[in-house]
C-alpha cells in the first residue's frame, strides 16, 4: 500500500509540475503530449473507452497508473475499466483474456517468454478489440509501455499484430556513483541517490528513473562504481539499498552491486582475499546471505578485478575464473549472478594493450560457473569515439559473454557535445566475427544463439544525475533510451530509434524530424573526424579525459599516453597491430585478419588502428595520408556549424527552453570541436612537416598555446 501511495503521487507530481516547469526535459520521452491528430485521436478514444484491465498486484498497477497518466496526456480520457474481458480493450495476461486466448497460439506464448507480450488487433464477433497479453505481469507492464510508444510516435492501432520480447536477459545501467554522491566519468550532476536520506524518504525522482527504464525493457540497475567501496556491503547501507530495490520492484528492476575484491580484509578483517581460502569463501557466503534477507530479489555482483589497481584473484596467484567462481558458488542458492569485468590490464606494460583481456580471458573459456557472465566493452581499449570490435566476442563459445557499452561521454566530449552513440554500438553490434562462419556477428553472439544455455547480456554505463534533464545534455537521453532499445534487440536500428525518440521527446512534425534525424545519425562520426579519424585513439588530455592532448607523454606508465597509441614519428603514424607489429590482429577470425590486414580492404575508418603509415601514403580518395588527415579535421568541426544551422532553423517546433539549451551547448561543442582541430593538426604537422593544404583557415594560434591550456576541475573525477 504505502508503495502504490508513493506510485500515485510521484506520477500526478510529474503530471502538476509539466505546466510549471515548462519543457526542461525532465519527462524524458515519457512526456504524453496530446495527440494532434483528430482521426488517430478519434481512434485511440474509440479503442481505450473501456478497459479491461486486472490490476491485483503492485506491478500491474504500476502498469495501469502509467497508461491512465498516459491516455490523459495523449487523448483527455480517464478510461472506464471493465470487470470482464470485454470492451474494445483487454490488457491481460493470457491466463485471463477468455475466449480471446485463441488468438494467441501457444507456440507465440512460448516464444515471449516471461518479458514478452503481444499486442494484436483483432475483430470478435463483428467488434474490433484491442489486446495486450502476456505470460507475465512484467510483460503486461512492458506492453502497457509499448502500446503508449505507439500512441507517442503516431501509429495507428488498427491492424495490429505485435509479438515482442528480448532477445537478451541481463540489461543493466552501471551507474559509477560513489557513497559521497560523486559520479566517475559523470557529467549530469551528482548521482540520483541520496543515501543520507535513505532508507526513510523514497524520491520521486526514484519512481521516474524506474518507469524510464522500464519503458524500453533494462531490468537492472547496478547501484554503485565498478571501483567499489566496501561501505555498500554494511547494514548501514544494505538497508538504503533495500529501500531502493522496494521502489524499483514493480517497474522489474532488480539491483546489483559492484563489490570490491577484498572486502573480507577491509570489512570482514580477514588477513587474505584468496578465492581459494575457506574462511574467504565463508565471509563472502555469509556476506551474500546477508544481503538476500533484506532484498530477496538482490541480483548478484558486478566485479571489477586486477585492473587500475583494483585487487584481484592473480594478486593471490588464481585466475579470474577462481574469483568469479567463488562468488559465483555463494550467490547460486540464491539464482543470483556474477558480472566479471574483463577489463584488465595489471602493472606489467604489455606490447599492446589491445591484446591483454584476450590474453588472460581466451584460456579460461568454459570454466567460469553457469551464473558467471563475462563483461567485455565494445572495443580492447576504453569507450573509444571508435575502436576496432573486442576480439574475445565469438572467442568464448563456451562462456556467458555480455557487452558492455558506455552511454556516459568519457571520450565523447562529456555532456557538452550532441553525440546520438547508437551507431557506436550498432558499428560493434553489426560487426561478423566470423568465429561461427559468415554472419556470426556480436548481435547473434550476444543473443546466444550459438549457445542457447548461456546467460545473455548488455550493460551500459549510466549517463544520469541530478541535472533537472537528468543527462546534462538533451539529446544525451537519447543514448539512455537507444541502449535500453538496442539490449531488448540487438537487431534494431539506429535510424528507427532516433525516429521514435525524437517523435516522444521533442515534435512528431515531419519538417523536424527528417532533417534532425539525420543530424543525430551523423553526429557521432562528425566527433570522430573531429577528435580520432582514420583510426586514431587515446588521444585526448590526460586530466580528466577533457579536451586535446596528442602529445600527453608522461603519465607513469606508457599505455596511459596518447604517445603510446598514434606513434606519430617523421616516417609515419599509426598502431601496427599486425603481424609485422604487435599482431593483436592475430587475435581475431582469419576472415578479419586478412579484411583488416590488407591495406586493399581496410576501410580508412580503422586504418591507423591497425597499421603504421607514411605521411605520404597515397589514400582512397587520392590524398595523402596528411592531406586526408587534414581533410577530416576540418570536415568535423565543419559539421558541427552545419547542425547548429539545422537546429537554429528548427526553432518553430521546439520549446524556447529546450531550443535555447541546446543553441548554447552547439555553441560550446563548435569551440571545442576547432580546439580538437587545431591542435591535432598543429601537432601532427610537427611530425609529418607538411603544410597545411591551401583551402583551410590556418590556426587562430600556434601549438604552444594550445599545449598550455588547462582545464582544471572537470567534472567526471569523482572519488569514493
Amino acid at each position: 500500500m504505502r508503495q502504490r501511495l508513493i506510485t500515485l503521487v510521484a506520477l500526478l507530481m510529474i503530471w502538476l509540475s509539466q505546466p510549471c516547469h515548462g519543457e526542461n526535459g525532465y519527462n524524458l520521452w515519457l512526456r504524453y503530449k496530446p495527440v494532434n491528430s483528430t482521426s488517430l485521436k478519434t481512434e485511440y478514444r474509440s479503442y481505450l473507452n473501456q478497459i479491461y484491465f486486472p490490476s491485483e498486484s503492485d506491478r500491474l498497477k504500476a502498469a495501469l497508473d502509467e497508461l491512465n497518466l498516459g491516455l490523459n496526456g495523449l487523448i483527455g480520457i480517464k478510461p472506464q475499466l471493465l470487470v470482464r474481458a470485454q470492451g474494445s480493450s483487454v490488457i491481460a495476461t493470457s491466463n485471463k483474456i477468455g475466449a480471446l486466448k485463441k488468438w494467441v497460439p501457444d507456440s507465440v506464448l512460448k516464444k515471449i517468454g516471461n518479458d514478452g507480450f503481444v499486442i494484436k488487433t483483432i475483430n470478435q464477433a463483428g467488434r474490433n478489440v484491442l489486446l495486450v497479453t502476456a505470460n507475465s505481469d512484467l510483460g503486461i507492464l512492458y506492453g502497457t509501455f509499448y502500446l503508449l510508444k505507439l500512441m507517442q510516435t503516431g501509429k495507428t492501432l488498427s491492424g495490429l499484430d505485435v509479438v515482442e520480447y528480448p532477445r537478451t536477459m541481463v540489461r543493466v545501467l552501471d551507474h559509477w556513483d560513489n557513497p559521497n554522491r560523486t559520479v566517475e566519468r559523470g557529467y549530469a550532476g551528482f548521482s540520483i541517490w541520496n543515501w543520507h536520506k535513505l532508507p526513510g524518504y523514497i524520491d520521486s525522482r526514484y519512481i521516474d528513473y524506474a518507469r524510464a527504464n522500464a519503458s524500453v525493457g533494462i531490468n537492472g540497475s547496478v547501484l554503485n562504481n565498478v571501483n567499489a567501496s566496501i561501505q555498500m556491503l554494511t547494514p548501514a547501507y544494505l538497508v538504503k539499498i533495500k529501500a531502493l530495490a522496494d521502489a524499483f520492484r514493480p517497474y522489474g528492476i532488480r539491483v546489483y552491486l559492484s563489490v570490491k575484491f577484498d572486502s573480507p580484509i577491509e570489512l570482514g578483517g580477514l588477513k587474505t582475499a584468496d578465492p581459494l581460502d575457506p574462511e574467504v569463501i565463508k565471509w563472502w557466503k555469509i556476506k551474500t546471505d546477508e544481503i538476500y534477507s533484506y532484498i530477496p530479489d538482490f541480483g548478484g555482483f558486478l566485479v571489477k578485478a586486477n585492473s587500475e589497481g583494483q585487487p584481484g584473484p592473480q594478486t593471490y596467484g588464481r585466475s579470474h575464473a577462481d574469483g568469479a567462481n567463488m562468488l559465483g558458488n555463494a550467490l547460486a542458492p540464491h539464482h543470483g549472478i556474477v558480472m566479471w569485468r574483463a577489463f584488465v590490464y595489471d602493472d606489467k606494460v604489455p606490447d599492446d594493450r589491445a591484446k591483454q583481456a584476450y590474453n588472460e580471458f581466451k584460456p579460461l573459456d568454459g570454466q567460469f560457473n553457469a551464473n558467471v557472465i563475462i563483461q567485455v566493452k565494445s572495443g580492447p581499449i576504453d569507450f573509444q569515439p571508435r575502436e576496432a570490435f573486442h576480439p574475445l566476442f565469438g572467442a568464448l563459445p563456451n562462456t556467458s559473454v555480455m557487452l558492455e557499452l558506455q552511454l556516459t561521454q568519457e571520450y565523447l566530449g562529456f555532456s557538452t557535445h550532441l553525440v546520438y552513440e547508437a551507431p557506436l554500438f550498432k558499428e560493434c553490434m553489426d560487426a561478423d566475427t566470423y568465429r561461427q562462419g559468415k554472419n556470426s556477428t556480436v548481435a547473434r553472439i550476444l543473443e546466444g544463439v550459438y549457445n542457447p544455455k548461456l546467460i545473455t547480456g548488455m550493460a551500459g554505463v549510466a549517463n544520469i544525475g541530478t541535472d533537472v534533464n537528468w543527462c546534462g545534455h538533451p539529446f544525451a537521453q537519447a543514448n539512455w533510451y537507444a541502449f535500453g532499445r538496442l539490449a531488448w534487440n540487438p537487431q534494431a536500428s539506429a535510424a528507427a530509434i532516433a525516429d521514435d525518440w525524437l517523435r516522444m521527446t521533442f515534435s512528431s512534425e515531419k519538417v523536424f524530424i527528417d532533417p534532425m534525424k539525420r543530424e543525430m545519425l551523423q553526429s557521432r562520426e562528425n566527433t570522430v573526424n573531429y577528435m580520432t579519424p582514420l583510426g586514431l585513439h587515446h588521444i585526448m588530455g590526460a586530466s580528466g579525459h577533457y579536451g586535446p592532448g596528442p602529445w600527453t607523454d608522461n603519465m607513469g606508465r606508457a599505455d596511459w599516453t596518447a604517445v603510446y597509441y598514434h606513434k606519430a614519428d617523421t616516417a609515419g603514424i599509426g598502431f601496427d597491430r599486425t603481424k609485422s607489429g604487435s599482431n593483436a590482429l592475430g587475435q581475431y577470425s582469419p576472415e578479419v585478419q586478412a579484411y583488416f590486414g590488407n591495406l586493399n580492404t581496410c576501410p580508412d575508418e580503422y586504418l591507423l588502428w591497425f597499421h603504421h603509415l607514411s605521411w605520404q601514403y597515397k589514400m582512397r580518395s587520392g590524398k595523402t595520408l596528411w592531406e586526408e588527415m587534414v581533410h577530416h579535421y576540418y570536415a568535423g568541426a565543419d559539421s558541427v556549424k552545419k547542425m547548429q544551422q539545422t537546429w537554429n532553423s528548427l526553432r518553430p517546433y521546439v520549446d524556447q527552453e529546450r531550443f535555447s539549451e541546446v543553441q548554447q551547448l552547439m555553441a560550446v561543442q563548435y569551440e571545442e570541436a576547432i580546439r580538437w582541430r587545431n591542435s591535432c593538426v598543429l601537432y601532427f604537422q610537427t611530425f609529418s612537416r607538411q603544410p597545411i593544404p591551401v583551402g583551410y583557415d590556418r590556426p587562430e594560434h600556434d601549438l604552444a598555446y594550445y599545449r598550455s591550456l588547462r582545464y582544471p576541475n572537470v567534472p567526471g573525477q569523482g572519488v569514493n
